[in-house]
Parts: C-alpha cells; structure tokens; sequence
C-alpha cells in the first residue's frame, strides 16, 4: 500500500472534538494500521532515561512508526487542555502526549493526513455568512492587566520558540528528502501562523530546511 492509498482513507468516523480541536483516536488509528501492514512498529524515543527530551522544564515527545518498510518520526510538546506546554509533566501527560505524537507519526504516512490540513469534518460551506458591525466601546486597561498581556505574550514567544526548536531538530534526524517535505506539510498551518507572528523564527527554520533539502538533492544526483 502507497502513502497515496492511505490518503484516501476516511478516518471521519473516527474523530473527535475537543477545545475547538480534532482527534483521531490512537486505539483506533494503531488497529488500523496493524491491518494494513502487519509487520508495523513504532518507537517511542528515550532521553537520559526519560522518554520525552527536556526543554526548558517542559518537555517534548518523540515517536517513530515504521510502515510497509518506510519510517517517519515525529514530535508533540507535552501540553495542557489549551495546548499551552506544561511546566514538570506528569506520567499521565507524558503518556497522553506520546499518544497523540503516535497518532500524529501514523498521519506523516498518509492515514488521517488531511486533519492536520484543517480539512476534517468541514462544515457547511453553503451557508451565507452573516456579519452584524456592532460599535466596539473605548477600553481601558490598569496597569496590573496590562502586566497580565505581557506575561501572556511572554508564554505564546515561549512557545514559539519551543516549536521552531522542534522543527530544527527534525532536519538532523531526517533520513530523506520525501520525510522532510512531508514534515512541512504536516505543519504548515502553525509554520503560517509563526510567519506572521514571529517571522524572524520562520525565517530561520525555512534557512535550516533549505539547507537540508539542498543537501539531500545533491547526495541524490551523485
């Protein structure tokens, strides 16, 4: 079976939504794979002694399947019900972040692909969208809330920071041209969002992924 064919496999059935988020279930996901390809395995990647890399008192998990002899790694930061990254993780958020990094890892195959596209379960696009302009009132801020949005902001640069970390990494660790194309994509909505935020952590991940890629097209023409 070809990364084509499990493109084209519907996992709608099979989501779940969450925080305004989508799941795929990994119990699910897992069987499926299983069924195609027997002989599937994935790995969950240890860290001295842990098995989630440490960044910063938060932590990041990292998992390998192998299917139909081709193997893809992938990582998730262990987060919170807001996908905000959790300080001192627990085993059950470790555990809940390497399912979801297993699920994810299944995705770069192919099988459930287009939910991280942002193309699961799309709503009705007939319906006319009605806008009401309603007059916004003048607000004013104390000084203790205007600290509150800089620590907030603080936490989004943080985050940012620690995916464009993650995305860096995955070049020293990707074997080929295909897995490091598939990668972008996989994150391509949060690489647009960080675009426009934090161009400059764009620039220098774009940087590092050219680089990469130019490496691999050369060993490819010897």
């Amino acid at each position: 079976m070809t990364p084509s064919d499990l493109l084209k496999i519907n996992v709608n059935d099979h989501v779940e939504k969450k925080n305004g988020l989508s799941y795929l279930s990994w119990a699910w996901a897992w069987a499926e794979v299983i069924r195609l390809d027997a002989d599937a395995t994935f790995t969950i990647h240890w860290f001295d002694g842990k098995p989630y890399q440490d960044v910063n008192n938060t932590g990041m998990v990292w998992v390998t399947v192998e299917m139909f002899k081709r193997k893809h790694t992938c990582w998730l930061p262990i987060m919170d019900y807001r996908n905000k990254p959790i300080l001192n993780p627990d085993a059950f958020q470790v555990n809940s972040a390497i399912m979801r990094c297993l699920v994810k890892t299944i995705a770069m195959h192919g099988l459930g692909l287009y939910i991280y596209a942002g193309e699961d379960l799309p709503e009705d696009e007939d319906v006319p969208l009605k806008i009401e302009m309603t007059k916004v009132p003048d607000i004013k801020l104390d000084p203790e809330e205007i600290q509150e949005m800089h620590e907030d902001q603080a936490k989004v640069d943080a985050s940012r920071q620690l995916f464009a970390d993650g995305m860096i990494q995955f070049t020293s660790i990707c074997k080929d041209l295909a897995s490091l194309n598939s990668y972008w994509k996989a994150n391509q909505s949060q690489l647009d969002a960080l675009k426009v935020s934090h161009p400059e952590l764009y620039k220098t991940i774009l940087a590092k992924f050219k680089a990469v890629k130019s490496k691999f097209m050369e060993t490819a023409s010897e």
